[in-house]
């Protein structure tokens, strides 16, 4: 069970790794560039990766089958472009000019616990006792790296906008988990493409400045790779896991983005940075270990994703021809069982 579950998870992790080194790299661009251009260049790039991966994934041998969008997935794809594509980045990108990497990136926790928030509030998804905990124990180490300490007792300009990006994001994941049952390359070409017109434009009529073309093309770069890569498997992670569920696994991101500060910029902690570390470590834990068990009933349900057989949800028959998967408009007949089960596609309850 507990390999099945790393397992489950491992889209979830890789996407916390890449997101987390993306945090250090991205502040050794902020100081020459626009955070609006230089969000709009890493979207760009983000947008690009998905786009090459999208007609990789409909040519040769190794074609993949995936459910394509439709015109009912537009309110939420927009919901995504400008929450998590426009908004987010900007938010923290503006709060790295003004906060170490190492607390930027361990306030990243709190994006965790908006995902959890709406999920629970707004799609109803199942929060247990020990994802509350979480939240509250991830919310006050958040307090604590907010205050600024140095001179007029106050909150960190620098850490509420980092903070305010993790809101955004978690509206943002929320809102792609809706259209998570979607080709995730169609889904990340639309995110990346849009955001990246949107950003640049508004950086176009602001009048900012030109920056160095070497400084786009590491924007470029970074978006292409840690944030391109990073969007493909979290979205294949909201497909297995729910909103809530990845959003915990993710919680790994602002660890590694912490470490990877440290080695980049040699930066020391400092005494709020040290008081609040257990704590968002405890909260990540709780969120982690969280187990879901109950007799639950399967309503009657007809979608349209990619799947295979030999998962106990999908009964249907093809023949030997569909032992791999694919993808299809199915039914789902009532069913009741029980089995450790995240808040996924087949388990909205």
């Amino acid at each position: 069970m507990a390999f099945q579950k790393l397992h489950q998870a491992g889209y979830a992790l890789v996407a916390a790794v890449l997101f987390g080194i993306s945090t250090p790299l991205a502040k050794i661009l902020v100081p020459g560039l626009h955070p609006l251009v230089l969000g709009g260049w890493i979207y760009l790039g983000m947008g690009t990766f998905m786009v090459i991966l999208w007609v990789f994934s409909r040519s040769g041998k190794r074609r993949r089958e995936e459910a394509r969008l439709r015109r009912g997935d537009i309110p939420w794809l927009g919901c995504t472009v400008l929450a998590g594509g426009v908004l987010a980045p900007v938010l923290l990108l503006t709060g790295l000019s003004d906060t170490p990497a190492s607390t930027a990136a361990l306030l990243l926790n709190f994006e965790a616990v908006a995902t959890t928030l709406i999920a629970f509030g707004v799609f109803r998804e199942h929060v247990g006792t020990r994802v509350a905990g979480a939240v509250i124990v991830i919310t006050a180490a958040t307090v604590l790296l907010s205050v600024n300490l140095s001179g007029t007792f106050g909150l960190s300009v620098g850490a509420l906008a980092v903070v305010a990006s993790c809101a955004f994001w978690g509206l943002d994941n929320n809102c792609t988990r809706v259209v998570s049952l979607r080709d995730p390359t169609a889904i990340g070409s639309v995110k990346g493409i849009c955001a990246a017109i949107i950003s640049l434009t508004v950086a176009f009529v602001l009048k900012a400045a030109s920056p160095d073309i070497h400084l786009i093309a590491g924007a470029f770069l970074l978006g292409f790779t840690c944030f391109g890569i990073s969007s493909y498997c979290f979205i294949l992670s909201l497909r297995n896991l729910g909103a809530a569920r990845t959003g915990a696994y993710f919680g790994a991101a602002p660890f590694i983005g912490v470490l990877a500060s440290f080695f980049v910029f040699r930066e020391l902690p400092n005494l709020q940075f040290l008081a609040a570390l257990p704590l968002m470590a405890a909260g990540a834990w709780l969120l982690v270990s969280e187990v879901h068990v109950h007799l639950h009933t399967h309503e009657y349900m007809e979608h349209e994703h990619r799947h295979r057989h030999d998962d106990g949800h999908h009964l249907h028959d093809h023949g030997p021809a569909f032992e791999k998967e694919h993808t299809h408009l199915h039914v789902h007949e009532e069913m009741e069982h029980s089995h450790p089960h995240a808040p996924d596609i087949h388990h909205r309850h």
